[in-house]
């Protein structure tokens, strides 16, 4: 006969399990058996070649899964193009809220600032989001609790840009070549503060931006070679920092280029060639072909992703953000929530996943998990290291 104590035990079994899967209902983007995290990404359009960050996560994603997902949920990524336009990514967002646990990997600085609003709103945790970080300092600490950032801030690099090229280069006279946004302007705002701070070691002898939807950028590389710039500092598009160089050179300008870490990766070499090499930039982190622990991560996203062969730096960059969510799953239990999942990424201490870049750190009240960059010099199609990272410290 079968034991009252045994048929009692095993209601009590069934019981919790029901009450468990009926919690994992009510949290969106939660069942028993799959985590929905959702992506807006610019797959086409001008920052498209960035989009590979996003191709990343969901490639990581898959390399979860083979191994069994996070406490036996398989992570399902839904994945919206915006084309890098604000309302697109919105609207990508307001489609996807009921559907999503969490959002990986907002990106351009326009995006973050059209959606933050609308996402900690909602109480939606967001793993990393490529924008300026002021966007998310300026927010009060209760909203920007869901957010978690592991970025540069635009104006520390742009005065370390500007303090290496006079310091280290020699260079009096610097331009700058910005979008006309606050991912530009940032920087802008840190050469100024870099130059300011030399004591007029260097002049600042010219400002050229440019819009979004510019294409023509002959008059732009006009007014920079007029400058006499010793030195140019970009803050573009990968789209748009091709361009610009190219119609430098073809008015016979080749000045010194540096960059900030979005062109940091050996794309360029290939949508440039010869014109790129001896240029400065700056990284975030492990560099395919120098550190072995991006090459390993990179083969593996490329395994399950082939579009990412030819932007491997990019896909490392990108597949942090996976990583980062798959740990907070992780030590957020198997009753998994919103809150649970933000507290734990709250734990994380000292960090580096797979063991690429600098260490990565959060706390209650700091949500700006790592502010660092590591600059590089391009040699015959190579990122060699001139400085290791820039730590700087965090704005929230």
């Amino acid at each position: 006969m079968i034991s009252i104590r045994l048929v009692l035990t095993c209601l009590v079994g069934l019981s919790l399990a029901g009450a468990s899967a009926a919690r994992a209902q009510d949290v969106p983007g939660v069942t028993p058996t799959e985590v929905v995290i959702g992506i807006t990404t610019p797959l086409s359009g001008p920052a498209a070649a960035w989009g590979t960050t996003a191709l990343a996560m969901e490639a990581w994603a898959k390399h979860v899964n083979e191994q069994g997902g996070v406490h036996g949920r398989k992570i399902r990524v839904v994945m919206k193009d915006d084309a890098y336009n604000p309302a697109r990514a919105l609207g990508n967002l307001t489609e996807m809220k009921d559907q999503v646990f969490a959002v990986n990997g907002l990106l351009g600085t326009a995006i973050v600032n059209a959606t933050k609003e609308f996402l900690t709103g909602h109480r939606i945790p967001v793993v990393i989001a490529y924008g300026d970080v002021r966007i998310w300092a300026r927010l009060p600490q209760e909203r920007r609790r869901y957010a978690f950032v592991v970025y540069p801030d635009y104006a520390d690099e742009g005065e370390f840009l500007a303090t290496h090229a006079v310091r280290e280069l020699g260079v009096r006279r610097v331009a700058v070549f910005f979008q006309n946004d606050d991912y530009g302007r940032g920087g802008l705002e840190g050469v100024r503060r870099g130059l300011n701070r030399l004591g007029g070691r260097a002049q600042l002898v010219a400002e050229v931006p440019y819009e979004l939807a510019d294409r023509e950028l002959g008059a732009h590389a006009l007014k920079l070679r007029e400058s006499s710039a010793e030195a140019v500092i970009l803050y573009p598009t990968t789209t748009h920092g091709t361009l610009i160089v190219k119609e430098m050179a073809k008015v016979g300008f080749r000045p010194q280029i540096l960059s900030s870490f979005p062109l940091g990766d050996p794309i360029l070499f290939k949508l440039l060639g010869d014109l790129w090499e001896g240029s400065y930039v700056n990284v975030t982190g492990s560099v395919v072909g120098l550190d072995p622990a991006a090459d390993r991560v990179a083969e593996i996203l490329t395994r399950y992703e082939p579009r990412i062969k030819g932007r491997e730096n990019f896909g490392v960059t990108g597949a942090l953000a996976m990583m980062l969510t798959v740990e907070g799953l992780r030590r957020a239990g198997r009753d998994l929530t919103r809150e649970g999942f933000v507290e734990a990424l709250a734990t994380l201490k000292e960090y580096r996943p797979e063991q690429l870049g600098a260490p990565i750190t959060f706390g209650p009240h700091r949500r700006h998990g790592l502010n660092t960059v590591r600059l590089m010099r391009a040699e015959k199609g190579k990122l060699v290291p001139v400085t290791g990272y820039q730590i700087f410290p965090p704005l929230f």
